[in-house]
């Protein structure tokens, strides 16, 4: 016969009393309590050791893991983690005794609490509402990238908003691409948003004979290529080599490449934004929406 412990891994980490003892039996639950195997998240509610702190949570308020905990189930990126679980509980519930959380109020369906998670959609929807524009885009292009959301469905879902947030929501929503190779991408392209500054598309191919190679940010006309680049080692001189030749081309095809850091983006955007003018105007295009022909 498995132990509570197996029983526990093989459900997903918890279960409730009743469904442990069945599996088991009710002296070898209060076994496993007594030696450590199991602990017990809330009345009834039994789990692993290691159980996810955000999940825990849930189960003790007896609601769903939402907003950034969410996005973090989700393995969306968030640029900061969420210091306490959120987690939404009922309408009119009175919360339980439990760990330190953030608490929302909110109805749930079946499906969320079967999985004690906000759905793909609700999860970017709230984060959309709670977090400033450029992080929730991130959100929202990253849940668009895994193809289980479509963009209708979110426009629709932040349209039908109501409360605090809507604004920055249906903002998000409308900006939103899952080309998006990145959360430093797109937070940059938020900033250039922010700034009004057009003409960037995401994810641009570039050829220039036998080369091909796809930019971040590209501006067609202007061809002006910004890569987001997060922090990475060359490992090998091979890697380095590669690098150094991929940009090499995309300068001899034409294209002036701004290469922006971690430290540039989310550390001195007045200077990201400075500077991406000044390449623009340099290539004749002054408010980053007209070109002149020669370019």
């Amino acid at each position: 016969m498995e132990s509570p412990g197996e029983v526990l891994a093989r459900l997903g980490g918890w279960a409730t009393f009743a469904e442990l003892s069945g599996l088991t039996s009710r002296r070898a639950v209060a076994a496993a309590l007594e030696r450590g195997e199991v602990r017990r998240i809330a009345l009834g509610i039994y789990a692993v050791p290691e159980l996810p702190a955000d999940l825990a949570a849930a189960l003790a308020y007896d609601g769903v893991r939402s907003h950034l905990s969410a996005a973090k189930a989700w393995q969306l990126p968030l640029l900061v983690g969420p210091e306490k679980p959120h987690v939404t509980v009922p309408p009119n519930r009175h919360p339980r005794p439990g760990p330190a959380a953030v608490l929302h109020w909110a109805a749930v369906d079946a499906d969320e609490r079967r999985s004690r998670t906000t759905s793909l959609l609700r999860t970017v929807v709230d984060c959309a509402r709670v977090l400033p524009f450029g992080e929730a885009l991130a959100v929202a292009d990253a849940a668009l990238a895994t193809g289980h959301l479509n963009h209708e469905e979110l426009l629709a879902a932040t349209d039908a908003m109501r409360g605090p947030g809507c604004p920055n929501a249906r903002r998000t929503a409308v900006a939103a691409i899952g080309l998006s190779g990145s959360i430093l991408e797109s937070m940059l392209r938020a900033l250039l948003i922010d700034e009004g500054i057009d003409g960037f598309e995401p994810q641009v191919t570039v050829t220039n004979g036998l080369f091909r190679a796809r930019v971040d940010l590209g501006h067609r006309l202007a061809r002006v290529a910004l890569e987001a680049d997060s922090f990475a080692f060359h490992g090998s001189r091979r890697d380095f080599t590669a690098d150094c030749h991929r940009y090499d081309e995309l300068v001899a095809a034409g294209w002036l490449v701004l290469r922006l850091t971690y430290e540039h983006i989310i550390g001195d955007p007045a200077w990201v934004v400075a500077t991406i003018r000044a390449a623009l105007a340099q290539r004749g295009c002054a408010t980053g929406q007209e070109v002149s022909p020669a370019v």
